[in-house]
């Protein structure tokens, strides 16, 4: 993956013009941080760019070394989610949820190094269920990890995490970038990342 672009996108909830005229672009390698107000539109542009809301104008593309790409499902294969959605099946284990997400996205890479990244490497044989809201951020960081997608899109990632989970994922975060991907994060708060920013303040 080149670059990720969104030209002119305009949002309408319920009825309501959320944004327009949202433009952004991102190179390989880059960090963009998205800030606003409460309801100003970062989740849904988060959403647009992932292809899970259809943006009312303005279109989003993703360059690729061979092609340019604006259908929203084969966007979708470059895209790695992180949001406050756990998606953590309760009877599973730790290590069970990350080889099911595996299994389920055809990912072949080491599912226990994925843990012990993120520190969940003792927590492996506990149900889901038992969880804390931070260990369930942190197994989604390595379904994150595990994943290897160009573009992440991380929505406050630093909800429910502790000092030592938002170093973690600073951290994660900025090696994504450095090995060539891009990642985008609507925050309430700065995350210590060098990058571009984006600010949205609403229609």
């Amino acid at each position: 993956m080149v670059s990720l672009s969104a030209q002119n996108l305009a949002c309408i909830r319920g009825g309501r013009l959320v944004f327009r005229h949202v433009s952004l672009r991102a190179d390989t390698g880059e960090f963009v941080s998205i800030e606003g107000p409460n309801g100003a539109g970062k989740t849904s542009l988060l959403r647009m760019i992932a292809g899970f809301l259809k943006p009312q104008a303005g279109d989003v593309r993703i360059q690729s070394e061979d092609e340019t790409i604006s259908d929203a499902e084969e966007r979708g294969k470059y895209i790695g989610w992180f949001a406050h959605q756990d998606a953590v099946k309760p009877q599973l284990s730790v290590l069970e949820n990350l080889q099911f997400f595996a299994e389920l996205y055809g990912v072949r890479g080491d599912v226990s190094a994925a843990l012990e990244t993120v520190g969940l490497a003792r927590a492996a044989s506990l149900p889901g269920q038992y969880l804390s809201a931070g260990q369930k951020k942190r197994l989604a960081l390595a379904r994150l990890v595990l994943a290897g997608r160009p573009l992440w899109l991380l929505d406050e990632p630093f909800a429910a995490l502790d000092v030592a989970g938002r170093a973690l994922a600073v951290s994660l975060i900025a090696e994504h970038c450095a090995a060539g991907g891009i990642a985008l994060a609507a925050t309430h708060e700065p995350l210590g990342l060098d990058g571009q920013r984006l600010s949205l303040a609403g229609a």
